[in-house]
């Protein structure tokens, strides 16, 4: 892996001296289907690149990842490929000023989801291919110049095995047993793109007649494995495409550049989904095999917009290097909620990004690894870590911000603008400034400083004065920052003043927007105003920031956090107690009495999902150890009681049953799980399907009810590459020690799983329950991550690093040797420092949650 790295400056030379004029790359993937596994399975890759050198006689580079080169040839000169490749680049001396390089490759099939990543479908050991990039694993497939800025046009052509179908980024024919695709237009190596194999193929199309009487018409497509075809339901997701192309077409004022639009869903996918121009790819698990509830499917709505948006923002126009990432992804996480809101049925999706991809942005900000939304990328290791909360939800956070800063008509112009400006190119962050401060006439410098360039999370907390006859005599806000980030940025925020009305109903009765600047900000315009039960800064989410409460407010969203009106007031509350937790400033136990008592009364099902989530990591990593036992028994005594008082049939009598599959520990609690598998109990509306029997049967294994031959059987039922990651999951989930070595050995000492059971098998293997089985790891953790680092792809290095740090050891002994490890590795990988750094920095907080929560903090 560190032969692969790609610094900056190497990226900076590189585009000072080269101008890329074309590609021809032709693949030849007949080796995909027969023959066996043994060895790494190859496929001939030929590339020609055609470009121009800035200085005659320089020397510079290609990339390329493969197992080897047969030949390679510059401007005609054939050249030794043992004395020019070295497994990762290629040397090219004595460039000419117009260059011609044709390397001719045996590039490996991958099984980690980089480059071209081959899937076997277990159900009927049909092959599927496709690609995946992002940052720079192009150059696993085909020879290239790696980095974003060396923008052009692509021709590719593919052979295949007979009856498949190929995709690519420009619209494909079949042709005497090859398929030919039209040249892209000119855009980065990381966003071309490939699907293969014998997909299910469904077909539609979007018409557009704007107001100069143009008409444009795409071509639109969707794919899935054969075996999940009975599943698709490509109907919502071209109806969520088409309103999204209508869409950013009302507000871009900049036609769909890419010709056709195909979105495949792929088995085995690292991502959510990749913006590949012409043919975005989604993992498949955004095909729901059994019932889900609205927030799944507005959750795939989210992500198709996001992707779209990328059209525009990262395709069409290319940040220069991974430093500007936020242009790319800030703004399509934002514009993804801000057209699903607009266009969409889901229309309280700013819900969901209040209580959910925020709390990811929050958590992001606090960690030591923290950076400014435009961070400083060194090298592509960087790069692939920085795919974070801050480069997503924080900047997508500032972004909403922004449009409240310059004004929603001034923001959209100055996108227009960009697009037009830029189209083709590759910008940085100063291009979007610039055509902001054109169309608002505000000093986007200054708040670009406040925004973009520091790092880390406000707090800001209400202050209120009350008169003797209860009107408010001052109200202020206070403004705090972390020491480590001493950044007190402007806010526009609303306040709003709640009080309990005759009926009992939380309802807020005063508002006023302010400009909070420094400690401490006075909100005049709500002086004289009846005293609040509670105040609620950063009211409708306007601004990013902590929400904190004054002791007043606190005490009545203890009383009545359930009655509060407004679905998004409630969900900022609920952020902001969880805030509160995971800063030990509340303890775990009251976080889980406020879930038991309130979460029952939650209409929005994307909260309740998160309240779930939070409650449970409440338990198993912030409650104090001795309190663990009481506070499971009473997540699940409470979980089943929702579960039976819930609309039968209801999205939330599902959202409640998992939560009670998840938290059920006790043997009436597993008795009854396995009651509802066997058929033998039954809750009034809860359909069992498939899905859920597998939630059902994880805790079960975990418990030591259900043993391999039980798994095996449930695999019988669900023979398919899902059932096959749940097995997987569950096998390692059991209670035995030669169960957690297996698993151990598995993911550690072998590379044979494919990305999607290295997942699963460490999902399995760290259960909560399983904290002494588990515990011998916590110190050959530390004696074998370098190793792992150093020896496997990047991706798994990250699962590894990442899914098996000893975070359940929850003690002093395992901090200690995690700040040992970073002591003595002080040479190792930067990004793997970071995951270390990230993974010790949230066992530090557990830790003072754990003291919180018996009441020994200060």
């Amino acid at each position: 892996m560190p032969g692969e790295n790609l610094s900056r400056d190497e990226a900076r030379e590189r585009a000072a001296l080269l101008s890329v004029e074309g590609y021809e790359v032709s693949l030849d993937l007949r080796s995909a289907v027969g023959g066996t596994d043994a060895g790494p399975r190859t496929f001939r890759s030929v590339t020609t690149i055609r470009f121009r050198s800035a200085e005659p006689g320089a020397a510079t580079f290609a990339d390329l990842i493969a197992p080897g080169v047969t030949a390679v040839s510059l401007n005609g000169r054939d050249l030794d490929p043992g004395a020019v490749f070295d497994g990762t680049r290629i040397l090219l001396e004595d460039l000419a000023e117009d260059n011609e390089l044709v390397v001719d490759a045996q590039c490996a099939y991958s099984r980690t989801g980089e480059g071209m990543h081959r899937f076997v479908d277990p159900e009927d050991g049909e092959v599927y291919l496709y690609t995946q990039y992002e940052p720079a694993d192009s150059r696993r497939v085909f020879a290239n110049f790696e980095q974003p800025d060396l923008k052009a046009p692509f021709r590719f052509e593919v052979r295949a095995p007979e009856g498949w179908v190929v995709w690519s980024n420009g619209v494909g024919e079949l042709a005497d047993g090859v398929w030919k695709f039209a040249e892209t237009k000119p855009i980065s190596t990381y966003i071309t793109a490939f699907v293969a194999g014998p997909y299910h193929y469904v077909t539609d199309s979007y018409e557009r007649v704007f107001e100069d009487g143009t008409r444009l018409e795409i071509p639109l497509g969707a794919m899935c494995r054969k075996g999940l075809a009975r599943h698709f339901d490509s109907d919502d997701v071209f109806l969520v495409t088409k309103q999204g192309l209508d869409f950013f077409h009302d507000n871009f004022d900049y036609p769909y550049p890419f010709g056709k639009y195909d979105q495949a869903f792929v088995p085995e996918y690292n991502l959510g989904a990749m913006e590949n121009p012409g043919l975005v790819t989604f993992r498949e698990e955004f095909i729901f095999r059994g019932r889900v509830t609205q927030a799944s499917y507005e959750r795939r709505a989210n992500v198709i917009l996001h992707e779209m948006a990328h059209m525009w923002f990262g395709d069409l126009v290319t940040m220069v290097w991974w430093d500007d990432l936020w242009l790319k992804e800030s703004f399509a996480d934002f514009m993804g909620t801000f057209s699903m809101v607009e266009a969409t049925r889901f229309t309280n999706g700013w819900i969901t990004f209040a209580n959910n991809r925020k709390s990811w942005a929050y958590r992001a900000d606090q960690l030591p690894s923290t950076h400014p939304i435009t961070a400083d990328i060194r090298d592509l290791e960087d790069a692939k870590l920085n795919f974070d909360g801050i480069t997503y939800a924080k900047g997508a956070s500032v972004l909403k911000q922004l449009v409240a800063y310059v004004g929603r008509d001034a923001f959209l112009e100055g996108a227009r603008r960009y697009f037009k400006r830029h189209a083709y190119g590759n910008t940085q962050l100063g291009d979007l400034l610039s055509v902001l401060e054109e169309t608002s006439g505000r000093d986007m410098a200054t708040w670009s400083r406040s925004w973009l360039q520091t790092a880390g999370v406000n707090s800001l907390t209400p202050q209120v004065i009350l008169s003797a006859e209860g009107r408010v005599t001052e109200l202020a806000i206070l403004q705090e920052a972390a020491e480590s980030h001493p950044e007190l940025r402007p806010h526009r925020v609303a306040v709003g003043l709640y009080r309990r009305s005759p009926d009992g109903a939380v309802e807020r009765y005063a508002r006023a927007e302010v400009d909070v600047e420094g400690p401490r900000t006075i909100v005049g315009e709500l002086v004289g105003t009846e005293a609040p039960d509670l105040v609620l800064v950063n009211d409708d989410d306007l601004t990013y920031c902590k929400i904190r409460f004054d002791e007043g407010s606190l005490a009545a969203l203890r009383d009545g956090l359930g009655d509060i009106t407004d679905p998004l007031a409630r969900a900022l509350c609920w952020s902001a107690l969880w805030n509160l937790t995971r800063d030990a400033l509340m303890p775990a136990r009251d976080f889980i009495d406020l879930v038991l008592r309130f979460a029952g009364r939650e209409t929005d099902i994307g909260v309740l999902q998160m309240l779930h989530a939070w409650a449970n990591s409440a338990l198993t990593h912030y409650a104090a150890p001795e309190w663990r036992g009481e506070g499971g028994r009473l997540l699940a005594e409470g979980a089943l009681r929702e579960l039976r008082l819930t609309e039968p049939g209801s999205q939330h009598q599902l959202t409640w049953a998992r939560f009670f599959a998840a938290v059920a520990s006790g043997e009436a609690d597993l008795q009854l799980l396995q009651g509802l598998l066997e058929g033998t109990a039954k809750i009034d509306g809860l359909e069992v399907d498939q899905e859920l029997r597998w939630a059902f049967l994880e805790p079960l294994a975990a418990h030591g009810v259900a043993d391999e031959g039980a798994i095996a059987a449930e695999l019988a039922r669900d023979d398919t590459a899902s059932g096959k990651r749940h097995q997987v999951r569950c096998l390692a989930a059991r209670p035995s020690a030669a169960v957690k070595a297996q698993a151990w050995a598995s993911v550690v000492e072998s590379d044979s799983l494919s990305n999607a059971l290295v997942e699963a098998t460490i999902a399995g293997f760290a259960q909560s329950s399983h904290r002494e089985l588990t515990a011998p790891y916590a110190s050959k953790y530390f004696e074998v991550i370098e190793r792992v680092w150093g020896e496997r792809s990047i991706q798994i290095g990250m699962d590894v690093v990442k899914g098996l740090f000893p975070s359940l050891q929850d003690s002093r002994e395992t901090l200690e040797a995690a700040d040992a490890w970073l002591a003595a590795h002080g040479a190792a990988a930067p990004a793997l420092r970071r995951l270390v750094l990230e993974a010790r920095d949230d066992l530090a907080r557990v830790l003072r949650g754990q003291a919180c929560d018996v009441g020994t903090v200060d």
